[in-house]
């Protein structure tokens, strides 16, 4: 993989660590709303006896708008910077989630699923762009997105255990109010930072179209792995509240399962940058994968709470340690003009299977169960693990598109 080439006449900024560290509050505060949402609108959908085919339709939701929007906000980002779309996305994840407080129903559960699911992709894509801009070298590059990536993971542990613990004791309506509270923390936390030079565009490169962006069979291989392994967020995340029902579990106990995912996710994205230098990046991902298809194989297994609790959290350290060497990838592969336009690509592609995969392990899990799509999915994506070595930087370096 290529060095960060340095394509811009004006310095950029470096990141301090204090400011890094406001991106990574704001991350949480934003994403944790998605993800309580995430786990509360579908328990609210099976307890008022709607089909695992409906919970999985609902979930669908959360990824439909990001499948549109990601291309335009990536490219959105590319020519205005950082602060004026994560406004936008932080008035569209509270308006969202504030319209589930007045209208607690299926419909409107539907709509901000909408909102907030697409806010949240909008604002990653923003995020991601401006560290990997102020990042200075490749070591640099691993070990802030490391940092960065402990934001969603964190929010996966929040957002669902909060959510779970006021449905509890206060109900949903006081749930979808305190989710709604979340992003407007975002804004606190960005508020200051300082914007990064623009990049000159280059002539002709408003003619270009995404998917020249797969003529690289890097990019292709980077696609397919990060597709597979997204695949096992959303089979995780739907599971877990379809089990979890059936087996009489609590929200709270529902909301720690996931949390423990999260936590464990979170603790090994925290240890990460401090041994960021020795890191490889398709070492790391071959490895996670491996380890992701074995957990998938006893997961099913598994019928306390607590057993779940310790599945869902070693698969936290395994899908935890992947997309900060993704995005590092990603990063190093794709000319800096069009690192928005990558990371839209990249979202939009996720996103079209997060769409499509709840409903069909709706339908699976109404036909042939859960187990096996648990063994299904894993089997892809040991499969796959061979795409992951071959992410194994070339000799020659990558051409820019």
């Amino acid at each position: 993989m290529s060095k960060i080439q340095e394509t811009v006449t004006e310095a950029v900024p470096v990141l301090t660590p204090t400011a890094l560290a406001r991106l990574v509050a704001g991350h949480i505060c934003l994403h944790a709303c998605m993800a309580g949402m995430r786990m509360a609108a579908p328990l609210m959908a099976l307890r008022e006896g709607h089909s695992a085919l409906a919970v999985g339709l609902l979930l669908s939701l959360f990824a439909l708008t990001q499948v549109f929007l990601a291309l335009p906000a990536g490219r959105f980002a590319d020519r205005n910077g950082f602060k004026r779309p994560l406004g936008f996305c932080v008035l569209a994840a509270s308006v969202g989630t504030g319209l589930a407080v007045a209208l607690p129903f299926i419909p409107v559960l539907c709509l901000s699923a909408l909102m907030t699911g697409g806010a949240t992709g909008v604002a990653s894509i923003s995020l991601q762009r401006h560290v990997g801009r102020s990042a200075q070298d490749n070591s640099q590059l691993k070990s802030m997105f490391s940092w960065l990536s402990i934001g969603p993971a964190l929010a996966n542990f929040v957002g669902p255990l909060a959510a779970g613990l006021l449905i509890d004791q206060a109900g949903f309506r006081l749930a979808f109010f305190g989710l709604a509270c979340l992003p407007l923390l975002t804004w606190l936390w960005v508020r200051r930072t300082l914007e990064l030079p623009p990049i000159p565009a280059k002539p002709g490169a408003s003619s270009r179209q995404a998917f020249d962006l797969l003529r690289q069979p890097m990019m292709r291989r980077l696609m397919l792995v990060n597709w597979l392994l997204s695949s096992c967020w959303d089979v995780h995340t739907f599971v877990v509240p379809v089990l979890g029902h059936e087996r009489g579990l609590s929200a709270s106990a529902i909301g720690a399962i996931l949390g423990g995912f999260a936590l464990a996710a979170t603790g090994v994205r925290v240890l990460m940058p401090l041994v960021a230098v020795h890191l490889r990046e398709w070492v790391v991902v071959t490895i996670a994968m491996l380890a992701t298809a074995s957990l998938f194989a006893v997961y099913p297994l598994m019928h306390t709470a607590w057993a779940m609790v310790t599945c869902s959290a070693l698969l936290g350290i395994s899908l935890g340690s992947v997309q900060p060497m993704i995005m590092s990838t990603l990063h190093q592969i794709t000319p800096e003009a069009r690192h928005g336009e990558a990371l839209g690509f990249r979202l939009m592609a996720i996103n079209a299977s997060s769409v499509l995969m709840p409903m069909l392990f709706g339908t699976a899990g109404a036909v042939v169960g859960v187990s096996v799509m648990f063994w299904t999915v894993g089997a892809g994506v040991a499969v796959g693990a061979r795409a992951a070595w071959r992410l194994r930087p070339p000799k020659t370096p990558v051409h820019s598109l």
